[in-house]
């Protein structure tokens, strides 16, 4: 730095000195301007926020169909598919939005005799995995999971992947046995069509067909619109007697009630007016 100075103030030299200052003095600046700077940012451009949505509508769970609908008749119409491959046409208000709740399958099954359940996790395997690892696999697509704290009566968990879909078998207290849970993982079977589910067993592992009822309440096929803290609708093809509606649209604390109609049980639980909308509304074609 002495020689840079020296060179600055040769000659004329109070002119040479003045400039030589003004140098140092910008070369002392930038740091200085860049402090400052720093400590006063520009402010971020305002960014447009996306208009709120109604808590009742929950968009985009990992483990649902969002079908696409079509309009006819000042309707929304959507095609389904029940996870024991029957296929239906959905017609709704638009105000009910199924597409935008989206469904997910359900179906009861016998194994050896013992009732047991096939659900889709809302929230998809990490609802069931929490991050954790698995206990064991019982095939590439089938492992198993600890006891979920809370799950009051519910056991191990057995989780299923089938193409983009997570079934859960949640087992119960006495659980089945080592071969038991072998026979689950080979002889339940999933394939998707139109981005549904379709499921069938064997003969140790057998589906419950549409119309059974286990516990009193329906285990035959059966599709779950909405869950979490959405408004909920579940179609069971069906209109056989049942001492109680799915657990999975009950017990939420929110009105919840059900019409027969075409052959098809109409279940709705949430906000008074979407119940009434949906029992009074919907119109199923089985085909």
């Amino acid at each position: 730095m002495a020689d840079q100075f020296d060179v600055i103030e040769a000659g004329q030299r109070g002119r040479r000195r003045w400039i030589g200052l003004v140098v140092v003095l910008a070369l002392l600046g930038v740091p200085l301007v860049s402090l400052l700077a720093s400590r006063d940012p520009m402010p971020e451009p305002v960014r447009e926020t996306a208009p709120i949505r109604s808590l009742t509508r929950v968009e985009s769970a990992p483990n649902v169909l969002n079908a696409q609908s079509r309009e006819r008749d000042g309707r929304e119409v959507i095609e389904v598919v029940f996870p024991h491959g029957v296929r239906a046409e959905v017609r709704y208000p638009a105000r009910l939005g199924l597409d935008r709740l989206g469904s997910r399958p359900f179906q009861g099954m016998w194994v050896d005799g013992d009732y047991r359940q096939l659900v889709a996790p809302y929230n998809g395997e990490i609802e069931v995995t929490k991050g954790g690892e698995p206990i064991r696999a019982f095939a590439p697509h089938v492992t198993l999971w600890p006891r979920q704290a809370g799950s009051g009566s519910y056991g191990q968990v057995l989780l299923f992947r089938f193409g983009r879909w997570r079934m859960a078998m949640y087992d119960r207290p006495s659980g089945l046995d080592f071969e038991q849970r072998m026979a689950v993982a080979a002889g339940v079977r999933g394939s998707v069509t139109d981005g549904y589910l379709v499921l069938s067993g064997t003969d140790r592992v057998r589906m419950a067909e549409p119309g059974e009822s286990a516990r009193g309440e329906a285990a035959g096929p059966q599709l779950w619109f909405g869950g979490g803290i959405s408004d909920m609708v579940v179609l069971i093809p069906s209109c056989a007697k049942l001492d109680q509606l799915p657990r999975g649209v009950r017990g939420r604390g929110r009105p919840v009630s059900s019409v027969c109609r075409d052959g098809v049980r109409i279940a709705a639980a949430g906000d008074p007016g979407f119940v009434k909308t949906a029992l009074d509304e919907i119109r199923i074609t089985l085909k």
